[in-house]
């Protein structure tokens, strides 16, 4: 190697020297570089392209011809080639493993169908597989009698799985799986127990996105486990041996709408285990094309160098720039790393997923500042090349599939989690060419759902993401308080990161045209993504939700990505002109806190669609109500109205008018001591006159108020005998209905149909979380009380054996304590950030008003779904947050 050669930190400013004739004009066909090194010691083309393909120093003779792609190729076959084609001279030793054909071709590992208990669906290729019935099992085409290997299971969901080793022997049933007879071993994350005939405790509890390595080692007769890289222990120890043609399959079982995605080797791992081995060898070409891409990294880092040189390249304009030879040099190696990777289809897939991301993540930086430009010239080189775009479909589903698995890490914080993957996806996904191969496959939405995916920590991730722990009234260290006020911001930081990527993201959608006749208009891909999110997820809320269900995370984030364009607004200006944009200030005004007049479209709620068919309304089921209440065409008509009402002082509020509602109030510092103090809320409360959003006056507390509609509701929908001001809302004037815009506008996304997904994203996804935050400030506060108690009675010197118990309450109250409040500030940090309150509370009253203007349509109002007012309960955990 080149120690000696050019370093990549001070790089000379030229390479050689190109003599173009007497008069120095440029002619290109008499230039040629010539073998140069000045006094200043700056290297020669021969020993840049040493440094370049890590070749020894002088392994080049002097150069007698141009540097072209026809010598980078003949550097790469006849020197390049020698040192590293064969330089894996460490084979691994694949004895004692054999693997039956099953018609995917020679030494691939897949399921085994005839092995299949149960229903088994392979939803994505190569091996996403659900279960559809109430338990199944399927064993691979692969066994193992000696040696250590492993295989990884990435979680698509994180019920009943149970993940292992099992023999012919072991039988499936419609409720026996692996781990459930001798010689089965298992391990289940979600019950939290290992399985061999009898159940035990072992491990730690899993969540979607988790990576489960599952290794057996045949030379010690031992299982074990691990989660996300980290070792599980030693499950079983003392396996019977097996021999040749009788060992362990891989195999699982999975409860009904489970699922995951089986790697045996067709991909790099992601945490690979030292000494254990893939059940599926790796392609041979893997060595090779990583060299290929380390000459490329080097060749970059030198560019890089080179740019940053300014004033040393004008200095020394007798030398030539790296620039020109950077593309014949980044030519020919792309040229060999693509022709090597078409040799075989398996080439690709396993590159692309491994060494080729690593490579683009690496260039491009895991944290800000990003180095867009090298990024920018990867790409550029790679898309000359017919081969590059399956290999960007390769790399678009990994960066998707690492959002769903990367956890987040506070040392790393605010770029942890999906952040680098989002980072890199978004940056390259600006390009048409790559956005447009994206919309063409035939996983566009599975992709799509990757990315708005993010991993929810677990218990032991907690600990390690939020160490110190402190409360109001705790005896915990004082210096646990400003430890923990700095983890919450870190953390408040890296989750801010992520969701400014799932928006960039999903504007780029927005933004994009797809190619096809008739044209469509901007908004256009991602209503269809909305609107096949919800349609998917019709069920989810039911106690055992139908297969195929998207992870709740990735409802969380459209519900957010949604709610954040609907309060803050847009921000992009006039890129899209097909959405209303209403300015202030000269600033972008969400469509929640835009005064003046507002509109719904009816339609929304008579469309009898498969979306909406089965969702309860107001006065009963949808196919009830259209032989009770027909519609007539009021589906084509717009209800429109004047935002805004009275208050107690008879002065009219509305986002126009010198008094804001609240939603609109300036901010206090309460949001500040709710993350100082995660808490607070549920050991006391404050009343000021705002909060992070901005407390409630008695009008708007009534306007919000699900109790008082459901009143109305219950009692009489549309002519109920109540007067307005029992609901501390006086009428909103100026109503009425008028017909739909122009079929042109009518094909174009609307921020009404937004806000009604948003409310139906609340149903399906988000209602969930609160009512889990709701049990874990309620928890909270319960066992603060508690743990004060226990605290006095041992003040009280209570006798010796009720001293020992006191304190051992005592420690289990504490251990709980802390939990909930990791588990409090968490949902803080995810949920209530200080913007969403404020679109919250906005929704809210956005929507109060609605149905009060429609409770005077009679033909309507009992069309309303019921998720409209189920939104409401939002203001109430809300306020829970802030008090």
């Amino acid at each position: 190697m080149a120690e000696d050669g050019l370093r990549i930190g001070g790089l000379s400013s030229g390479l050689a020297l190109i003599l173009n004739g007497d008069d120095g004009k440029d002619n290109s066909s008499k230039s040629r570089f010539v073998s140069y090194c000045d006094d200043f010691g700056h290297q020669s083309v021969e020993q840049t392209l040493e440094y370049i393909f890590g070749l020894p120093n002088k392994s080049l003779g002097p150069l007698t011809c141009p540097v072209d792609n026809n010598l980078i190729r003949s550097i790469i076959k006849n020197d390049f080639s020698k040192c590293y084609l064969n330089s894996d001279a460490v084979v691994a030793n694949r004895d004692g493993i054999g693997i039956l054909e099953n018609g995917s071709g020679p030494h691939i590992v897949g399921l085994e169908e005839s092995s299949i208990c149960g229903d088994v669906r392979i939803a994505k290729l190569p091996l996403l597989v659900e279960s559809l019935a109430m338990f199944s099992s399927a064993r691979a085409n692969v066994c193992v009698w000696k040696g250590k290997w492993m295989y990884e299971v990435t979680l698509e969901t994180s019920g009943v799985q149970q993940l292992g080793w099992a023999t012919l022997s072991c039988p499936f049933t419609d409720h026996k799986g692996v781990g459930d007879a001798d010689d089965s071993y298992a391990f289940d994350g979600r019950r939290v127990k290992k399985w061999n005939k009898e159940a035990e405790p072992y491990g730690q509890s899993w969540v979607a996105g988790d990576i489960i390595g599952c290794c057996i080692d045949l030379d010690s007769d031992e299982i074990s486990f691990y989660r996300n890289g980290v070792s599980l222990g030693v499950a079983f120890s003392g396996i019977r041996k097996m021999g040749p043609g009788f060992g362990y399959y891989p195999a699982v079982s999975l409860s009904q709408g489970e699922r995951c995605v089986l790697n045996f080797g067709a991909r790099p791992f992601k945490y690979p285990i030292n000494c254990y081995l893939p059940l599926q060898e790796s392609p041979p070409v893997n060595v090779f094309a990583t060299q290929l891409l380390q000459c490329l990294s080097r060749l970059l880092g030198m560019d890089k160098a080179e740019r940053s040189s300014v004033e040393k390249s004008r200095r020394l304009k007798r030398f030539v720039s790296l620039e020109k030879i950077f593309n014949p040099v980044s030519h020919g190696i792309c040229e060999e790393f693509f022709s090597l990777l078409e040799a075989d289809a398996r080439n690709i897939e396993y590159v692309g997923w491994g060494i080729l991301l690593s490579f683009m993540m690496e260039v491009f930086g895991l944290q800000v500042p990003h180095d867009y430009s090298s990024l920018d010239r990867v790409v550029d080189v790679f898309l000359q090349f017919q081969g590059s775009r399956s290999i960007f479909e390769h790399i678009i589903q990994a960066l998707s599939c690492g959002c769903k698995t990367a956890s987040m890490v506070l040392t790393e914080c605010p770029y942890s989690g999906s952040y680098p993957y989002l980072a890199l996806a978004c940056h390259i996904l600006r390009r048409e060419e790559l956005m447009v191969l994206w919309w063409n496959s035939l996983d566009f939405e599975f992709i799509f759902e990757g990315f708005l995916s993010r991993k929810n920590p677990n218990r032991q991730d907690l600990q390690c993401m939020i160490p110190s722990v402190w409360w109001p009234g705790s005896c915990e260290d004082i210096s646990y308080e400003s430890s923990m006020m700095l983890t919450t911001t870190a953390l408040s930081e890296a989750v801010s990161k992520i969701e400014e990527k799932h928006r960039e993201l999903c504007l780029l959608v927005i933004q994009f045209i797809p190619p096809i006749s008739p044209p469509q208009f901007p908004g256009s891909v991602f209503r269809t993504f909305i609107q096949n999110i919800l349609l998917k997820n019709r069920g989810a809320d039911r106690s055992l939700p139908p297969p195929g269900v998207s992870s709740n995370s990735v409802l969380v984030s459209l519900y957010t990505v949604i709610l954040h364009f609907l309060s803050e607004g847009f921000a992009i200006g006039d890129t899209c002109s097909w959405l209303k944009r209403s300015e202030k200030n000269g600033c972008n005004v969400g469509f929640l806190h835009r005064g003046g007049q507002q509109s719904f479209p009816i339609g929304l709620f008579l469309k009898n669609d498969l979306l909406r068919a089965d969702i309860s309304r107001l006065g009963g089921s949808f196919s009830h109500l259209l032989k009770s209440h027909p519609v007539d065409d009021q589906d084509a008509e717009v209800i429109r109205w004047e935002e805004g009402y009275m208050d107690d002082e008879e002065t009219r509020v509305c986002h126009l008018s010198e008094h804001k509602p609240c939603c609109c109030s300036s901010y206090d510092a309460e949001f500040v001591r709710s993350l100082k103090y995660p808490v607070r809320n549920a050991t006391k409360g404050s009343r000021g006159h705002c909060s992070s959003v901005p407390e409630r006056s008695a009008h708007v507390a009534a306007e919000c108020s699900t109790g008082s509609l459901n009143d109305e509701i219950a009692d009489k929908p549309s002519t109920s005998d109540q007067s307005e001001s029992d609901f501390g809302y006086h009428p909103v004037r100026h109503t009425m209905t008028v017909p739909r815009e122009s079929n042109m506008s009518a094909a174009t996304l609307k921020e009404e149909e937004l806000l009604d997904a948003l409310l139906l994203l609340y149903h399906i996804g988000l209602a969930p979380n609160f009512k889990q935050a709701s049990y874990y400030m309620s928890h909270q506060s319960q066992s603060i009380s508690l743990l004060e108690e226990t605290d006095k009675q041992i003040r009280e010197r209570a006798c010796s054996e009720q001293l020992k118990r006191l304190k051992e309450a005592r420690n289990n109250y504490r251990e709980e304590v802390i939990d909930c409040v990791r588990h409090c500030a968490w949902y803080r940090i995810s949920l209530f950030s200080r913007w969403k309150q404020r679109g919250m509370y906005a929704t809210c009253v956005w929507v109060v008003q609605l149905l009060l203007v429609l409770s005077k349509v009679d033909s309507v109002f009992i069309y309303i779904p019921e998720f409209y007012l189920e939104a409401l309960d939002i203001m109430e955990l809300v306020d829970a947050t802030t008090e």
